[in-house]
C-alpha cells in the first residue's frame, strides 16, 4: 500500500495551470478517452470561473506530482449542469423539491483519484474539505448510475439519489444525481 496523499487548497491559477495533469488523472479514473479532452478542458476552465470555486490537489510528496484532485463551486441558475439537473428534478418530483435541493446548492463537480491511490479514503477527504465551512445548505452532485465505489462513498457521506437513469443531453451514458444537507457526515466507522 503507497503512503497516503497530503491534501491542500490550490488557487484557480493553480488549478488552470494543471489542467493538463488533472485531464490526466481525470481520463484514468474514469476510464476516459482522451480524444474528448479538449471539450473536458474547456468545460474545466469555465468551472474556474463559477463563483464560490473551490480546488483540492492531493499529492504524495510536496514535489511530488498530483494524484487526486476534486472542485465544487456555488450552484445557480444559468450554469448549465444546475439548470439541466432542475428541470430533470421538477418533472421526477416536482418543483417544491426541485427548489429545496437547488436554491443554495454547492455544486461538486469532479472529484477523481488516480488508479494507484485509490481506496485509501483521499477521495473521503477530499469531499469532506471540499464542503467544510461552506456557506450553502446543500451539496449536490452526478455520478455514473450503477454500484461503484464512488457512489458507495457518497452514500456513506450522506447523499441520497434524487435522480436515477437520468441522461444528460448528448449522453447515452445513465447517471445518478445525489444530494446531500450539509454538513456532511463523516461516514466512518466509529466517527462521531
Amino acid at each position: 500500500m503507497r503512503a497516503s496523499a497530503s491534501i491542500a487548497q490550490i488557487s484557480k491559477a493553480d488549478f488552470v495551470a494543471n489542467l493538463d495533469a488533472l485531464l490526466a488523472i481525470y481520463c484514468a479514473a474514469m476510464g476516459a478517452n482522451r480524444r474528448d479532452q479538449a471539450a473536458r478542458l474547456a468545460v474545466m476552465e469555465r468551472h474556474a470561473e463559477n463563483p464560490g470555486f473551490t480546488a483540492l490537489a492531493a499529492r504524495p510528496a510536496d514535489d511530488a506530482p498530483i494524484v487526486a484532485f476534486a472542485y465544487a463551486f456555488h450552484g445557480a441558475p444559468g450554469q448549465w449542469w444546475h439548470d439541466v439537473v432542475r428541470g430533470g428534478l421538477s418533472v421526477a418530483a416536482g418543483t417544491t423539491a426541485a427548489t429545496g435541493w437547488l436554491a443554495d446548492p454547492v455544486e461538486i463537480a469532479e472529484v477523481h483519484v488516480s488508479p494507484g491511490y485509490q481506496q485509501q479514503g483521499i477521495g473521503r477527504r477530499m469531499m469532506l474539505m471540499l464542503t467544510a465551512g461552506r456557506p450553502e445548505h446543500t451539496a449536490v452532485l452526478s455520478t455514473q448510475d450503477g454500484n461503484s465505489p464512488a457512489r458507495g462513498l457518497y452514500r456513506s457521506l450522506g447523499f441520497t439519489d434524487l435522480l436515477t437513469g437520468f441522461r444528460f443531453p448528448g449522453s447515452h451514458q445513465p447517471y445518478a444525481v445525489m444530494g446531500a444537507v450539509l454538513p456532511l457526515l463523516d461516514g466512518r466507522p466509529g466517527a462521531s
